[in-house]
C-alpha cells in the first residue's frame, strides 16, 4: 500500500475519518471536513455531487484511487467517499500527494474564476 493510503489508515485509527455519502455530506455542511477523498471510479453523478458540495463549502477535494483501495486503506469494504476531519492529517495527505498522476486534487479557496 502506498504512503497516502497508509496515512488514511492511520487517520482512521485515530478516529479522524468518516465514510459514506451521508456522513461525509453532513461533515461538509457542518464544516467538520478538512479534506474529502472521492474514489476515481465513483459514478459521474456522485462525482458531480461532491465537486459541487465541496466547491460551495470551500472544502479541498481529492479524486483518485478506486473504491477498493480506499476501503482497504481504512480497513473496510469498498468506500466511494471519505472525509478527513483533522487538519493535520489533511495537510499531510495533500503534501504527500504532491504531483501524483494517480489523483486529481482540487483546492477550493475563496472566489473561483
Amino acid at each position: 500500500m502506498n504512503n497516502e493510503l497508509s496515512l488514511l489508515g492511520l487517520a482512521m485509527r485515530a478516529g479522524k475519518v468518516l465514510s459514506g455519502d451521508e456522513l461525509v455530506l453532513k461533515a461538509i455542511r457542518s464544516g467538520d471536513a478538512s479534506l474529502v477523498v472521492l474514489a476515481g471510479d465513483a459514478s459521474a453523478n456522485t462525482q458531480k455531487k461532491f465537486r459541487d458540495k465541496c466547491s460551495s463549502y470551500q472544502i479541498p477535494l481529492l479524486i483518485g484511487y478506486d473504491r477498493d483501495q480506499l476501503g482497504t486503506s481504512i480497513g473496510k469494504d469498498g468506500r466511494v467517499v471519505l472525509a478527513l476531519t483533522d487538519n493535520g492529517f489533511a495537510k499531510l495527505l495533500r503534501k504527500r500527494i504532491g504531483d501524483s498522476s494517480e489523483v486529481e486534487y482540487i483546492e477550493h479557496t475563496g472566489a473561483e474564476g
